[in-house]
């Protein structure tokens, strides 16, 4: 998750909360269109291929493009039952963002959604 002074990642196995990654603002590294650096917050979803059993690496890649699909359609219905606008996108700057966020190399950026107030 990133927000305008930091960046936090969740670990339910470890903590159960979201924990600091980075005390800086990361969200322009979440897409390329403009108003993504103005966004409130930036889920930025990462697949962990190390956790994912067995199966090739295309396999574990196609799971978790399917999972973050159920996972930001549900980002999607709870922004409009709370009058929130939401946008999700695969045009993020995964080789920025990646170290940036400090993932290893079994980690995978799958896609980003901002979320935030509409415009009045």
């Amino acid at each position: 998750m990133c927000c305008s002074n930091r960046a936090r990642m969740f670990t339910p196995q470890k903590s159960n909360k979201l924990d600091l990654v980075v005390a800086e603002d990361l969200r322009a590294l979440g897409g390329t269109q403009a108003f993504v650096k103005d966004a409130p917050v930036t889920l930025v979803f990462v697949a962990d291929l190390s956790k994912m059993g067995g199966g090739s690496k295309e396999d574990k890649k196609n799971t978790a493009n399917i999972d973050v699909g159920y996972i930001s359609q549900n980002v999607y219905l709870f922004c409009a039952s709370e009058g929130l606008v939401t946008g999700a996108r695969g045009s993020v700057d995964r080789a920025t963002l990646g170290p940036r966020l400090k993932l290893r190399p079994d980690q995978m950026i799958i896609l980003a959604q901002s979320a935030g107030y509409p415009k009045p």
